[in-house]
């Protein structure tokens, strides 16, 4: 079954591209048709589309992997936030940090520094520190958790990364490239689908276009991570069970039983052996009386 129908993105307005003139020509196997100087997507493919990068990115969430989102557009700023934070995914709202994933060991340093403000928020000896101290502290933990807040949880390179805007992502795709991360995109008339593993041709600027597919994206996340939840309570319950003791045949133990006290007692059947009885002397015989 499909995981979007037909009615659902021509509502949200999925299939309208670019201005003709602004288009790339890589994405005509997408196009249906042009109306008023605007191309207008085919929507049967952009539905097959969305169900294969659905499941791959179910795949990639059951396996326990991350899916870096990132959407720096105005328009896809909440939705990528409200939507893909309710999965714990890492995405990115704000300015692309550049070599966030080319550079990942000095993003991750900045995120430890971010921790070790936290805690020393917490600190008593926060109070000790003046008030100037206090505001440039905290002013450097808002401008880290505005940049990197989202990726805190990140520990290691994403297994994927899904781009909003493949154009406007541009220096986010070539670091994923470059590392040969798959990247799963929503290609507009006006970019180059080649380099992104997963196209979804379909409107990058409509609200509820990026809001539908985004949608779709998440819930398949969601299905991945339940069905890997199932599997690991299945497998824990498997370990935690006492292996049972198989039950003894009764008949058989009581016949064990008896064959180990016969052994240990001496058989009834068996009589002691009777000592043997002194010979009787010879009598003389009559002859040698006679004598």
């Amino acid at each position: 079954m499909p995981r979007v129908n037909f009615e659902e993105l021509l509502e949200a307005g999925v299939h309208f591209g670019h201005l003709k003139r602004k288009w790339n020509p890589a994405m005509s196997p997408y196009i249906f048709m042009e109306r008023n100087g605007i191309h207008i997507l085919d929507l049967h493919k952009t539905a097959v589309k969305i169900d294969e990068a659905a499941e791959a990115l179910k795949q990639i969430a059951k396996s326990g992997r991350k899916v870096l989102f990132v959407a720096t557009k105005k328009q896809a700023k909440e939705i990528i936030a409200d939507k893909v934070g309710g999965v714990n995914m890492p995405y990115v709202v704000e300015r692309w940090p550049g070599g966030m994933l080319t550079n990942f060991p000095t993003i991750r340093k900045a995120v430890k520094k971010m921790t070790s403000i936290d805690k020393l928020m917490v600190d008593p000896s926060w109070k000790n520190l003046s008030k100037r101290e206090r505001l440039q502290i905290t002013r450097q933990r808002a401008k880290l958790d505005k940049t990197l807040g989202s990726i805190a949880d990140l520990t290691r390179l994403p297994a994927a990364m899904f781009v909003i805007d493949v154009m406007k992502e541009h220096i986010a795709v070539k670091e994923a490239i470059r590392l040969n991360i798959p990247v799963f995109g929503i290609v507009d008339t006006n970019s180059d689908p080649a380099p992104i593993d997963f196209v979804i041709p379909a409107n990058d600027d409509a609200t509820k276009s990026i809001e539908l597919i985004t949608e779709v994206m998440v819930k398949a996340i969601q299905e991945g991570l339940s069905e890997r939840k199932v599997e690991k309570d299945s497998e824990g319950s498997k370990e935690k069970r006492p292996a049972r003791n198989k039950k003894a045949d009764p008949a058989k133990a009581k016949a064990k039983k008896e064959d180990n006290v016969a052994k240990e007692t001496p058989k009834a059947t068996e009589a002691p052996k009777a000592e043997k009885a002194p010979e009787a002397p010879e009598t003389p015989s009559e002859e040698t009386t006679k004598e």
